[in-house]
């Protein structure tokens, strides 16, 4: 390889917790590592089309409201990709801008949508510099949504995607296979507390079953709801709530008056924390936190219904094919899946299923840059052949 850090460009989106997750997961460990290279996270769509408001209405009103999720799949997301098409050519000339300015190593997308303008826009500027698509959902969404036409590197987390790209004539040489999404190093970490004093410590009853209640880093209000619900049930259990940025969340759930024990956080970098207190999840089917929750060996509940935003349908799907928990048509049934969950029988049942799971993909995602990383140095070989020599080595 070359003199001096290799400049690796991870390109984001900030619509939901998960992509930008995804990217500062590899930093982290690419820097604990001590790998030669300088990582940049780019916010797309902030910093070089100029724009937040398709990520800023996703998150304030998409995440948070249920009622928004009606007009996403039918309105909100053609006309998107109609965007996307009608501002194809202006957005190119951007992207071959930054490029040119930048000069990367090697680019990965941790993003959908843009995928097919990154790619044209180094192949006019940077032919000789990789590109990558590192999927943060178990499956695509066909059409435009992850995975483009075009002669690139994916990495993918489950077969059904694998197939998906075959499908779109990807060949294996094409093509990496992690053992699930990426998440942050730190759920692969030791947690050494006495679980009981930590309890006791957040006012919570140390013998209670206790459920992790999470929608993402920025809330909704079905919170609420679930609170309700299973406040007015006869079940003996607890609840932690994880609210995020929402701050109003946090206060309407802080101020209602509760049977049941419960703890309320607002925005925390301590998720595995409060995961390790816990005996079940949950929440959305974000791809992102149910892989997070099956890594600290906690069974799922979540729902599956028309409102369920697309890209997290597969996610339902996975879950109960691999019985790691419980997928329900609507949380207003939340107070008879946890019944459900918590029997011993069950809940002993999901745990031997989420053990068999052995998620390594941050490690591997890494080592798979690695080896494209060094092998786009070596003279020629990257232009020559690039994927046959990088998958065969």
């Amino acid at each position: 390889m070359g003199k001096g850090l290799k400049k690796v460009y991870l390109m984001i989106y900030d619509a939901g917790a998960g992509h930008r997750s995804t990217a500062k997961a590899l930093q982290k460990l690419i820097e604990q590592r001590q790998l030669p290279w300088e990582i940049h996270l780019v916010e797309a769509f902030k910093e070089i089309i100029g724009t937040s408001s398709s990520q800023n209405f996703y998150n304030n009103v998409i995440l948070q409201k249920a009622w928004a999720k009606v007009i996403t799949k039918p309105l909100l997301v053609p006309l998107f990709k109609l965007q996307i098409g009608f501002y194809h050519s202006v957005w190119l000339a951007r992207f071959k801008k930054f490029w040119q300015q930048h000069q990367p190593d090697i680019v990965v997308s941790v993003m959908p949508y843009l995928n097919r303008v990154f790619y044209e826009s180094l192949q006019a500027t940077l032919p000789s510099v990789p590109f990558i698509t590192l999927l943060t959902d178990l499956a695509d969404c066909p059409p435009h949504f992850w995975i483009e036409q075009q002669e690139q590197f994916l990495i993918c987390p489950t077969e059904r995607a694998i197939e998906q790209a075959k499908n779109l004539g990807y060949s294996d040489e094409q093509i990496f296979h992690t053992s699930g999404l990426v998440i942050n190093p730190q759920f692969y970490e030791s947690i050494i507390i006495d679980r009981h004093l930590e309890k006791q410590r957040l006012g919570l009853d140390p013998n209670l079953p206790t459920g992790l209640v999470m929608f993402g880093g920025h809330g909704s209000n079905e919170m609420i709801e679930i609170a309700e619900r299973l406040e007015q049930s006869s079940l003996n259990i607890q609840l932690i709530f994880i609210c995020g940025k929402n701050k109003r969340l946090a206060t309407i759930l802080r101020r209602s008056q509760n049977r049941i024990p419960r703890y309320i956080e607002e925005f925390t970098k301590q998720i595995p924390y409060y995961m390790h207190l816990s005996d079940f999840f949950i929440g959305k089917p974000g791809n992102v936190s149910i892989s997070e929750a099956i890594a600290m060996k906690l069974p799922v509940i979540t729902e599956l219904n028309a409102l369920t935003l697309m890209q997290e349908r597969y996610c339902c799907e996975w879950i109960a094919n691999n019985e790691l928990g419980i997928v329900i048509s609507n949380f207003r049934n939340i107070d008879s899946a946890v019944a459900e969950l918590i029997q011993p029988e069950n809940l002993f049942r999901y745990r031997t299923n989420i053990k068999a799971f052995k998620n390594q993909a941050v490690f591997e995602v890494v080592e798979i840059l690695e080896k494209i990383l060094k092998h786009s140095y070596l003279d020629g070989l990257y232009e020559n052949d690039p994927l046959l020599s990088i998958k065969q080595t």
